[in-house]
């Protein structure tokens, strides 16, 4: 019994990835919200996103690089 339960449960699953995952998420977060409060859990998603966005740039190094002298520069021109 407890043996088929679960493997409906995988396949449900397998044929809803998607729906899954965000429930998976949609948890994680509400057990940040809850244990150490909103604010800190804004904080820990933007650093996770900014971290995604600069892994996945192309040439990032040279990118990184750019936006470090456009604040630089830019601050200069006071």
């Amino acid at each position: 019994m407890a043996r088929e339960i679960f493997n409906d449960m995988i396949n449900w699953i397998k044929a809803n990835k998607g729906k899954a995952l965000g429930g998976i998420i949609g948890f994680i977060i509400a057990i940040l919200v809850l244990t150490i409060g909103f604010f800190k859990t804004l904080f820990i998603i933007i650093c996770i996103v900014l971290g995604i966005f600069l892994g996945s740039v192309d040439n990032k190094v040279e990118k990184i690089r750019g936006i470090i002298k456009k604040i630089f520069n830019s601050s200069n021109m006071d």
